[in-house]
């Protein structure tokens, strides 16, 4: 089975929940498992930028993993994040993280040394070919620097056979339209815009890995599954009434407005490890405001 049939419609990157020690809450991370999962998403995202993985130790991220595997049991898929900017750890990681029983691995391309399209695409092709799992590629480049072309999303989707789809979060309408044209069949493309998703399923893309459905998970998977159906004015409605729950999530970072989320329903603390910190009071009553909305 593709991941397109496997990782179609609504996944989501879980954040990482905090203590007041900084610990990773293991009993909040269980909570949160379960209430997105009875609320909808159709597969979970481990280790991904969203849980703070650049402040994981490599023991907590195998260990995070672990449990995740654990307490979701088999009901939806999970997708484990192994990224980063030096290729040879990450084929070490490859080999030495428990990922018998993920999906595929989203890899987010390389931050800050900015390699040339042909280093991207060779250090895919390298990943790929050491990876027990389907390769997803992550094109964040509001993050990492450089831009993953479509023309090179493209390569490594029809000349590297490991490489399983794609999550574009370039903002770049054009550069999906591209990819979403001259894809493979078997190829998954989705969305890392929660406020462009919707746009980009008219275009073709198969779905989200969304920050949004850790805290608003009923409204936003009802969102993508209507638009799955090209039910675009349902889809639309409900969309617009998350509107501004997308910027709140993103007016300063990201996790701290979805750790404020969270942490107004209750189901975690609003901890974070530096530098990451949590939202400024006058956004965060905001968020009050608009979940008592």
């Amino acid at each position: 089975m593709s991941l397109r049939q496997t990782l179609r419609g609504t996944g989501v990157a879980l954040v990482t929940p905090f203590n007041s020690k900084f610990q990773i809450d293991y009993t909040a991370l269980e909570s949160l498992i379960n209430y997105v999962i009875i609320n909808g998403v159709d597969y979970i995202v481990s280790l991904g930028t969203t849980g703070e993985t650049p402040t994981l130790s490599k023991e907590e991220k195998i260990d995070i993993l672990q449990f995740t595997y654990e307490k979701v049991d088999g009901r939806v898929p999970v997708v484990a994040g192994i990224g980063g900017n030096d290729t040879q750890a990450l084929i070490k990681d490859l080999h030495h993280f428990p990922l018998e029983k993920a999906s595929a691995v989203l890899s987010a391309s390389p931050y800050y040394n900015k390699p040339s399209q042909e280093g991207l695409f060779q250090h895919y092709k390298a990943l790929a070919e050491a990876s027990p799992k389907p390769i997803l590629l992550y094109n964040v480049p509001g993050r990492t620097g450089r831009n993953l072309d479509g023309s090179t999303s493209l390569r490594l989707a029809h000349e590297v056979p490991n490489i399983g789809g794609i999550k574009e979060a370039a903002n770049n309408l054009p550069q999906c339209m591209q990819i979403l044209k001259d894809r493979p069949e078997h190829f998954l493309v989705v969305s890392g815009d929660d406020d462009l998703v919707m746009p980009q399923m008219s275009l073709g893309m198969d779905g989200v890995i969304s920050v949004a459905a850790n805290c608003l998970p009923k409204k936003f998977t009802q969102m993508v599954r209507s638009a799955l159906a090209f039910d675009f004015a349902g889809a639309k409605m409900l969309n617009d009434e998350l509107l501004e729950a997308y910027h709140l999530l993103f007016a300063e970072n990201n996790p701290a407005g979805v750790k404020a989320f969270l942490a107004e329903l209750g189901l975690i603390e609003n901890y974070l490890r530096l530098p990451m910190v949590p939202l400024s009071d006058a956004l965060k009553q905001k968020v009050v405001a608009y979940l008592r909305g």
